[in-house]
């Protein structure tokens, strides 16, 4: 299935060669189908492709790979990239499966007429990253292929420079032109456009493939302990998960993603295993920077972080935005007693007082979301959720895992 919302809108006919192939112009549905299927053959052999780096041994496939729902296969909490490989990241590798659906980012969403109340302004939604700071596969893309802790390219020229000598350099010429290559900010342009058209492939990124999309086709079964977790999972006084991980179909009859793609801070324990967290002054504050930059000083923002899909969630191998959790049973137990046991979940000072949040800077705390399971209790309350319950969720939440995914692991 070839996402024709991907690429170039198609309209009146054009030829399928135009003088500047980076930019065809409009195109009737037959070339707009063939540039898809020419784009998505591209994007693949790039995909996997380790020469595109600095390198020359880091593909994008190194970080986001298809065996682990296109997403990391370590456990590590960020992956190594560099023109060596041996600078590290600051993030926990997100998967690229179920980002098809995301909207462009916004400050203020409004649910639509068919979802709920629109009259709700729901904040930060929408894009992709951690932060939100790209709109589009094709932003995203262009990305780590730049990043110097990543692919780590020097720039546009640098990337096109690797292009060129490509086993498939010609097939890029055909779809992009000739002289492509000549101009390397549209070779650039084109690579992202490949990449991200490769990124919207239906039977690699969202198969709707699970025993629950099979359940909710009335195709297959859910243990007694897999429908007590997924009424937990939805229950406003207990898990309350679905409110942000939607786990409904949408009225329109679309699967559900699995996340409203709003952004929350819930300030996850900081992570010592992060070099850049070395240095007690560094903080990752998501939406409001570092990596971001169009909010910074907005302190409303500080700390908040994009609300990931849980589908193939039970592949992780680390959780959250800093990857410190590496169970998925303690990711869903901290949210169950972040507030209500904190000395579980955060270091001491040598005094022996608790550090809470103490990655979140104190100024930041009137951020932190209070909707159930954490609904403002303080340390000694019973917590949301008891260890049978948790157990009940974690049992519900290995039923997101595709097809594809569940013979090899």
């Amino acid at each position: 299935m070839i996402a024709i919302a991907a690429i170039s809108t198609f309209g009146c006919a054009a030829p399928a060669n135009t003088a500047d192939g980076v930019h065809p112009g409009p195109l009737s549905r037959a070339q707009a189908f063939a540039r898809a299927e020419a784009l998505t053959a591209l994007g693949r052999k790039m995909f996997f492709d380790p020469a595109l780096s600095a390198s020359g041994r880091q593909a994008c496939s190194s970080c986001h790979d298809p065996r682990h729902a296109f997403g990391p296969a370590s456990a590590a909490p960020v992956e190594m990239g560099g023109p060596h490989l041996d600078l590290p990241g600051v993030r926990a590798v997100p998967s690229l499966r179920y980002l098809q659906a995301a909207p462009a980012f916004t400050e203020h969403f409004y649910d639509s007429d068919d979802e709920g109340d629109e009259s709700v302004d729901n904040g930060p939604t929408g894009g992709l990253t951690w932060d939100g700071r790209a709109d589009h596969g094709t932003d995203q893309a262009k990305i780590p292929l730049l990043s110097p802790f990543e692919m780590a390219n020097k720039d546009a020229g640098a990337f096109t420079a690797a292009l060129r000598r490509s086993a498939y350099a010609d097939e890029f010429k055909a779809t992009f032109g000739n002289d492509v290559f000549d101009r390397p900010g549209d070779a650039f342009d084109a690579a992202a456009e490949a990449l991200g058209t490769f990124e919207q492939s239906a039977a690699d990124f969202y198969p709707y493939s699970s025993r629950y999309d099979a359940f909710l086709a009335g195709k297959a079964t859910l243990s007694a302990q897999e429908r007590r977790g997924r009424a937990l999972f939805e229950d406003e006084a207990k898990g309350n998960c679905a409110s942000c991980h939607l786990s409904e179909p949408a009225n329109d009859g679309e699967p559900p993603q699995f996340t409203d793609f709003g952004l929350i801070a819930i300030a996850v324990p900081r992570n010592p295993a992060i070099p850049a967290n070395a240095d007690p002054a560094y903080a990752d504050l998501g939406l409001c920077g570092p990596l971001r930059t169009d909010f910074h000083g907005r302190t409303g923002y500080c700390g908040l972080f994009k609300t990931p899909t849980l589908r193939n969630v039970a592949l992780r191998k680390s959780f959250f935005h800093n990857g410190y959790f590496h169970v998925l049973r303690e990711a869903v137990a901290f949210y169950a007693s972040r507030d209500t046991d904190p000395g579980h979940w955060y270091p001491r000072n040598a005094d022996g007082m608790v550090r809470q949040y103490d990655d979140l800077p104190k100024a930041y705390w009137g951020n932190l979301n209070q909707d159930p399971p954490f609904n403002g209790k303080k340390p000694g309350d019973k917590p949301a959720l008891d260890d049978t319950e948790i157990d009940d969720i974690v049992a519900f939440l290995r039923t997101l895992t595709d097809a594809d995914q569940v013979a090899g692991h």
